[in-house]
């Protein structure tokens, strides 16, 4: 009777050891490469400012961060259009990949926004979707070496502005005009400078914390080209896929469920 042995599966971790060693080898040639051909190379001085650098555009000086705002904005409009005039009449009852993940984008942002805030799903949804959109494209400006709109205070705060309206308009559409002063008396009227204090700070925070972390993602990035020199080829590739992909998903989260929270206290206070 014929016995064979049966034959041993690769081993994945050694082919993962291997990949990396190979990586790694491959990034102390060029680091050494780029030594030899520019020893002398110097570092700009790392500074770090609230405000975004001024760029001229076709003879207009104005913030980096407003330039690159318009460009995403174009960006977003373009494939908005292209998705409702192209994609959303093709639409069929039997989905294919592309109208599942739009259905299913739809609905997790109308979705997520109901069980925060209930009865505004519906209305909110585009605001939590299109604000989503914007800081992860913002975050992704830094890929091509520029720096994001959202480590600009003015854009934190203008994104803030725009939450801390959307409170008070659902607070005095759902409760009436009278109904939202009277949110300031509770329990007891003395508390109403205490609660104006409180909720003029809500745009403030909001947009303190999420230019804080963007902020200190770019300069860890950049403290991390730096102390790398010449040797700043892959790891830099890997650590920004963390604070350029998954980290502003992280503050898209944080910002959105903090607004939600608070449209939701107006609402329902």
């Amino acid at each position: 009777m014929d016995q064979t042995q049966p034959t041993a599966a690769p081993k994945k971790g050694m082919t993962m050891k291997k990949a990396f060693l190979i990586g790694a080898a491959i990034c102390l040639v060029v680091g050494f490469g780029l030594a030899v051909l520019f020893p002398h190379a110097e570092h700009e001085p790392l500074s770090v400012s609230l405000g975004a650098p001024e760029m001229t555009v076709l003879g207009i000086t104005m913030p980096s961060s407003v330039i690159f705002t318009w460009a995403i904005m174009a960006v977003l409009i373009v494939a908005a259009l292209v998705i409702r005039l192209a994609v959303i009449p093709q639409f069929a009852d039997h989905p294919g990949p592309l109208q599942n993940a739009l259905e299913t984008a739809v609905e997790t942002a109308e979705s997520f926004t109901q069980s925060h805030v209930h009865g505004l799903g519906n209305a909110l949804a585009p605001y939590v979707f299109t604000v989503a959109i914007y800081i992860v494209c913002s975050a992704m400006v830094e890929l091509l070496g520029l720096r994001p709109p959202t480590t600009d205070i003015t854009v934190t705060f203008a994104l803030s502005l725009i939450t801390f309206a959307m409170i008070n308009y659902y607070g005095i559409k759902r409760n009436g005009l009278v109904g939202r002063a009277r949110q300031f008396m509770k329990p007891m009227a003395f508390m109403i400078p205490f609660k104006l204090l409180s909720d003029v700070a809500v745009p403030i925070s909001l947009a303190c914390r999420l230019f804080g972390n963007m902020l200190g993602g770019m300069i860890v990035m950049s403290l991390v080209y730096m102390a790398l020199g010449h040797f700043s080829v892959g790891v830099p590739a890997v650590l920004g896929l963390y604070f350029n992909m998954f980290h502003p998903l992280i503050q898209v989260f944080i910002f959105i469920k903090l607004s939600l929270s608070f449209i939701e206290e107006a609402v329902e206070g």
